[in-house]
């Protein structure tokens, strides 16, 4: 049942123009970007020769692409989001859904999934980008397995708590503008913490996803956000839950 409501989600979300919009727009900002890193990385590459250890092209050009990518994640996803839940109840087809002989941990997952299916698509836009570099050198595939990771469980923070502010109202805009905003405030716990070891910098989505951007996958970190997607897949449930127990 899970992969049904997947995969209707993907059919809605691909039959209407936001999605191949968003996938054409960060296609042509992950390819500027790469393409400025790559331009940056060739007129330096005669001085990296005079190092020792000189960093490489994943270091110069792919980090710092995955880097922008969680931040391009981060301001789309709310668009993706409040059409989950807020839209259906403002469309009054959500009580269909709760009343369907159906679990709501199934529908919340199955929606969860659908919006990963699609943000794995995003993502395998920079792993494209990346790949091409092969090419005309080498990569350290595991920097780069510890970004796709990293960005990986990054995303899936941001569409449970998305997912979770999409259920507490039937306004989309609504829905949008308050994940937007707590996702803004966990960025900026870690902006404003940054020059201090301060306990708030634990809460930043993306202090953590820092880790995986460095090739550091660290077990804290991925601890952390398993709680934060757990958290929030269990309060969205618990909120339809008490939708459909009173009516």
């Amino acid at each position: 049942m899970i992969a049904t409501i997947a995969w209707k989600e993907l059919k809605v979300l691909f039959s209407s123009p936001l999605a191949w919009t968003l996938l054409a727009l960060m296609q042509l900002v992950f390819a500027w970007i790469f393409l400025g890193r790559l331009d940056a990385f060739l007129e330096i590459q005669s001085q990296l020769m005079l190092i020792a250890n000189p960093p490489g092209v994943t270091e110069i050009i792919i980090v710092p692409v995955f880097a922008m990518a969680a931040i391009v994640l981060l301001m789309i996803t709310p668009l993706l989001t409040m059409r989950l839940l807020a839209e259906e109840r403002r469309n009054h087809t959500l009580i269909l859904l709760i009343s369907a002989p159906v679990t709501i941990t199934d529908i919340i997952l199955g929606k969860f999934v659908g919006l990963m299916i699609f943000f794995i698509g995003m993502i395998a836009l920079v792993i494209g980008l990346s790949i091409t570099l092969l090419v005309g050198g080498t990569l350290d595939f595991g920097l780069l397995l510890s970004n796709i990771v990293g960005l990986l469980l990054v995303a899936a923070c941001f569409a449970s708590l998305g997912l979770y502010i999409s259920s507490l109202t039937d306004n989309p805009a609504i829905a949008a503008a308050g994940s937007l905003g707590l996702l803004l405030g966990l960025w900026v716990v870690d902006i404003v913490a940054s020059d201090m070891d301060s306990f708030a910098r634990n809460f930043s989505l993306l202090k953590h996803y820092e880790n995986f951007n460095r090739g550091m996958i660290d077990t804290f970190s991925i601890a952390y956000f398993i709680l934060f997607i757990i958290t929030f897949l269990i309060l969205t449930i618990r909120r339809l839950d008490g939708e459909r127990l009173h009516g």
